[in-house]
């Protein structure tokens, strides 16, 4: 065989190779990207916006999260600490009423000690606690990082206007979805527990659903008062 013979065959397997791996790194890519839009769901978008619309760029930073925080295993609750959780995220509900900010603190501190209690980063490392959150409980992590903000948040004009407690009442809602998430046994717990508890776990499921999903008393308070 001549030389340029050789040489072609070389040129040709250089070619046929370097378009191999541009299709397979093109194919990551966008498999990538449509794997972390269905597994983060809105928290994506949301990615996308803070990163100015720039979706590798959000794509990367999802991406990260998943790296250092996919391999994280929930741990489970006893059921003596699931019902001291419940009844102090209730206490709250009813806090609200009067103290609508003090409230809204508190669920904030209840979310951070029920996920460090679960297995995430403490409460005290709150970004990186936010981030594995949102690997695990995409659809709801929203909630924390909305009343996180509204319980750090200054008051305007020193006084709580009709608008911000209207804003408080939306983001105590919307993280009451998390809590539900954090506090509900998961298949490994109701496993663990089975048969530990004096009462059955449907009964306390549905003691937890009654007390979360009845209307709160202050929606008509506010509501008469505004």
């Amino acid at each position: 065989m001549s030389t340029g013979v050789i040489i072609v065959l070389i040129v040709v397997a250089a070619i046929i190779i370097g378009a191999a791996v541009w299709l397979a790194m093109s194919r990551g890519a966008g498999g990538g990207g449509r794997n972390l839009r269905r597994r983060f769901g809105p928290e994506y978008d949301r990615t996308v916006a803070q990163h100015d619309g720039d979706a590798k760029a959000a794509e990367r930073d999802l991406a990260d999260r998943v790296k250092r925080h996919g391999s994280l295993r929930s741990q489970p609750l006893e059921p003596a600490a699931r019902e001291r959780y419940e009844a102090r995220w209730a206490a709250a509900q009813e806090r609200f009423v009067d103290s609508p900010r003090e409230a809204v603190a508190e669920a904030d501190r209840l979310l951070g000690e029920l996920a460090g209690a679960r297995g995430f980063p403490d409460g005290d490392r709150y970004d990186e606690q936010l981030a594995a959150l949102s690997v695990h409980h995409a659809p709801h992590v929203h909630g924390y990082r909305r009343i996180h903000r509204a319980a750090h948040a200054p008051l305007a004009d020193g006084d709580e206007s009709r608008t911000g407690t209207e804003e408080l009442r939306e983001a105590m809602i919307e993280a009451r979805a998390l809590f539900e998430d954090l506090v509900t046994p998961g298949r490994e717990d109701t496993t663990r527990h089975r048969g530990a508890a004096d009462e059955p776990a449907p009964a306390r499921s549905n003691r937890l659903g009654e007390r979360l999903h009845t209307p709160w008393a202050f929606n008509r308070r506010h509501a008469k008062g505004s």
